[in-house]
């Protein structure tokens, strides 16, 4: 397992682990040339992402199924359509190996490490069945997405939905996706090299802003990467940043359809 404090300072660095397969005791460090992150102020909802998130297709959870969500990433599976493709060319291989997938687990117990889960009515009745979902590493105003996977289509667009609402709820400026992929840039992704993000992940790190520096981010948000923070104040690790949300979906007389509410929050930023 690789040592928690060790992996923090990676991410806090713009470094992370990967390995060669599922089995590799081995991990290496990844520090790619250009990276890719989501702006909080530019997720692209389309209209057909609007409506599933809106008809409530899916139970949206935070932190409900941590391991679950990483054997899923890990795991081979056939590519949903509409959804992004996260395995090697031949479906098999996993840079998940077990050591890394230990290691985040023990960083979910720390409290640094998060899961967004997606869930579905099993068709016999037997329970709700996981069919999408996303995680990844959060501190201070950065969210590092590792991975997501789909079982049925836009089942981890929903995910990723629910987790930029969240964020932005939570006072996060700073969506990191490592690398670029048609998937994310349809959702409005956008690459800048590793030195610009490495900036703008310092800039994360830094004192919370002000009242009237979250309004500047905000404005300048799009453009440099960084979303608006929610207040002055407080920034919220994700599972509590969820909890607004649903909260929030409850004051305004949607907590039966809180995807809703989610539809209705990012409508008005994209």
């Amino acid at each position: 397992m690789i040592e928690p404090d060790l992996l923090m300072l990676a991410y806090r660095s713009g470094i992370f682990p990967m390995a060669d397969s599922r089995e590799d005791p081995e991990v290496f460090w990844v520090e790619p040339r250009l990276r890719a992150i989501l702006p909080l102020d530019g997720f692209h909802l389309s209209h057909s992402l609007a409506r599933t998130l809106r008809r409530g297709r899916f139970t949206v959870t935070c932190n409900a199924a941590f391991s679950e969500v990483m054997n899923a990433c890990a795991a081979p599976r056939a590519p949903q359509a509409g959804d992004e493709e996260e395995e090697d060319d031949d479906g098999s291989r996993s840079w998940i190996s077990h050591r890394i997938q230990a290691s985040y687990e023990n960083l979910h117990r720390l409290g640094n490490a998060h899961s967004i889960e997606c869930w579905q009515d099993a068709a016999d009745g037997s329970g709700k069945w996981l069919v999408g979902g996303l995680y990844g590493v959060g501190f201070d105003r950065v969210f590092c997405g590792e991975s997501m996977f789909s079982r049925v289509p836009d089942a981890s667009k929903v995910a990723l939905a629910w987790l930029v609402a969240a964020l932005r709820k939570g006072g996060a400026v700073l969506l990191d996706c490592q690398f670029m992929t048609p998937h994310l840039a349809s959702l409005g992704a956008v690459e800048m090299t590793q030195q610009r993000y490495v900036d703008l992940l310092q800039a994360a790190q830094s004192a919370p802003v002000s009242a009237a520096g979250a309004a500047s981010a905000a404005g300048a948000g799009a453009a440099d990467g960084l979303g608006a923070a929610s207040g002055a104040g407080d920034v919220l690790a994700l599972p509590d940043a969820f909890g607004l949300l649903l909260e929030d979906a409850a004051s305004a007389g949607l907590a039966s359809s809180p995807g809703k509410f989610i539809a209705q929050a990012l409508t008005q930023t994209s």
